[in-house]
């Protein structure tokens, strides 16, 4: 267990780039940053059997107030991008993961909102919230993952 009493995070993960068909992207600041850490939505399944659809939809509305599970209006605009990254896990993080695991994996998905919304934030995880054109968002990311995801947009968008 982590030394928190919570389970410790699963490293399977989902990575949501929400933008428009104009292809402007939706970053939110994290708040346990010490820095400028801009990103898109980001998080680990709560159970291994939990189907990355469910994994990425349950992190968009936990993140950012839209609804694009199963039912939702959005649910057809979320798309599995049928890709992914394996990185190392920051120093910092891994005492949330189970003693030796060093990796992560990294699914990614798309998710085509009609226009820029307002999100609503969860504060405990994210201070802030700003829409940009896709290479310019890509440029703010801190992660290399997430920039690179972000430029592959234009391949994905519908």
């Amino acid at each position: 267990m982590a030394s928190d009493t919570r389970p410790f995070k699963i490293p399977q993960s989902v990575l949501v780039v929400i933008h428009t068909p104009a292809l402007d992207v939706l970053l939110i600041r994290r708040a346990d940053a010490e820095t400028e850490f801009w990103q898109s939505v980001t998080g680990s399944k709560d159970t291994e059997d939990e189907p990355l659809a469910l994994t990425a939809a349950r992190e968009v509305a936990e993140e950012t107030g839209i609804l694009c599970g199963q039912g939702s209006a959005l649910a057809a605009q979320l798309v599995d991008w049928e890709l992914r990254n394996v990185y190392e896990i920051y120093p910092r993080w891994r005492a949330r993961y189970a003693p030796g695991v060093t990796h992560n994996t990294e699914h990614l998905f798309g998710l085509c909102v009609p226009e820029r919304v307002v999100p609503v934030l969860a504060p405990r995880e994210h201070t802030d919230w700003r829409w940009l054109p896709y290479r310019e968002a890509a440029d703010a990311c801190f992660s290399p993952s997430n920039a690179e995801a972000i430029l592959l947009l234009p391949e994905f968008a519908r």
